[in-house]
């Protein structure tokens, strides 16, 4: 028999279709994805678009709305992400039908924004008064639970989620040969050249440890190279900065890639870092980076980092937005060549192993099937385990 779940959402892409093809192998046509609007072209040019028109369990609710709300209201369990059909899943909630929500953050530029009368009512709406329904929220960021916890929505159904990019898997040959062990130390960002991602920061980085003659010395690594993947409003300024810094000559800027050459980078990188502030819902380069092998180095306001990186473990969180400790944390990394070997394959095994399509869908599925026989229960871990109430900042 199996469960029968449909996915609403905005649009497939490629952070979306290893999880949704991973369902699809688990329960076949009984798994469809509804796509309710096209894709922005500005996303399709960044190589986002995964030929969603020529997957078999992909409905498109904007050329054939009679099937897929019909999809949508007779599956076992709607999963709903950000569609801007509220309406939709609305129906389901007030017939009684289980609805799975997915979310980031509601509270991303500020939780005081809770004491707004007219956002009450309307979280009220789509949120508080569903509370004891059989409604569920995944939390796709790890401050996620704490903004919905403010408002009282989903009391004891919120679980740890996030996004599931594809996960390569590499052979004990192949991880061997997959970064120089001595030489130069490679160090990636990704991403759009955007204020809240904050790319300036690496050309500081660049400067600083340009500057730090002590830190090559008797070391492994007798130099570094930074690799700045990506484009945006902040192009010109960033050349113009690396120039004026005397760095130039230490970083490549690569432009925009395709998500596989991407991933060609950060297999030769040993160190990512993910610079984003609080306005990152979750960030998925985190994901690729970390399953790539690179040491993750990332400010722990981003929803990814405290779910997917383990201080000294797997990466290195560092607070308060602050570019001073992120160049420590690196230089901790390029000191110790042994520990970021050993970081970094822990960090390739914390998505190999648990934060992947093919865990998360197999989690989900359990659940759904648990939800139909009154008794739906968290993982022990990873994805579908309880979130935990993390402040914004703490």
């Amino acid at each position: 028999m199996g469960v029968t779940i449909t996915f609403l959402s905005n649009y497939m892409n490629h952070h979306q279709k290893p999880f949704c093809d991973a369902c699809y192998e688990m329960l076949g046509d009984k798994f469809t994805f509804v796509q309710a609007m096209p894709m922005e072209q500005e996303r399709i040019d960044m190589g986002w678009d995964r030929d969603s028109d020529k997957l078999s369990y992909v409905h498109l609710l904007y050329k054939d709305e009679t099937s897929c709300l019909k999809m949508i209201e007779e599956c076992d369990v709607l999963l709903a992400g950000w569609s801007e059909r509220e309406d939709l899943v609305q129906k389901r909630l007030l017939a009684g039908k289980p609805v799975i929500r997915i979310s980031e953050r509601i509270y991303r530029e500020g939780q005081w924004k809770m004491i707004s009368p007219k956002g009450l009512l309307h979280k009220y709406k789509e949120h508080i008064r569903f509370r004891n329904a059989k409604a569920y929220l995944l939390c796709a960021g790890a401050y996620v639970a704490s903004d919905f916890s403010l408002i009282k929505a989903y009391p004891g159904k919120m679980y740890k989620w996030g996004y599931f990019p594809e996960t390569v898997t590499y052979t004990k040959e192949q991880w061997e040969t997959l970064k120089r062990k001595d030489g130069t130390v490679e160090i990636v960002w990704a991403g759009r050249f955007m204020p809240l991602k904050h790319p300036e920061y690496m050309i500081r980085l660049a400067e600083e440890l340009k500057k730090d003659k002590q830190l090559w010395h008797d070391n492994e690594f007798s130099d570094f190279h930074i690799h700045m993947v990506g484009s945006g409003e902040m192009e010109e300024e960033l050349l113009c900065m690396a120039e004026n810094c005397g760095v130039k000559d230490k970083i490549t800027f690569h432009g925009f890639m395709k998500p596989e050459k991407v991933r060609e980078i950060m297999e030769k990188c040993h160190i990512h870092v993910f610079t984003s502030n609080h306005l990152e819902g979750w960030g998925a380069v985190v994901n690729e980076a970390m399953n790539s092998g690179c040491v993750e180095v990332a400010s722990m306001q981003a929803g990814a980092v405290p779910y997917l990186v383990c201080h000294e473990k797997n990466g290195m969180i560092y607070q308060d937005d602050d570019v001073k400790k992120m160049t420590e944390a690196v230089c901790f990394l390029v000191k110790k060549p042994e520990k970021m070997r050993e970081m970094s394959r822990n960090a390739y095994e914390t998505i190999s192993s648990l934060w992947n399509a093919s865990y998360a869908a197999k989690e989900l599925v359990r659940f759904c099937g648990e939800i139909m026989e009154g008794n739906p229960l968290p993982a022990k871990e990873g994805p579908l385990s309880i979130a935990p109430v993390i402040s914004p900042g703490k």
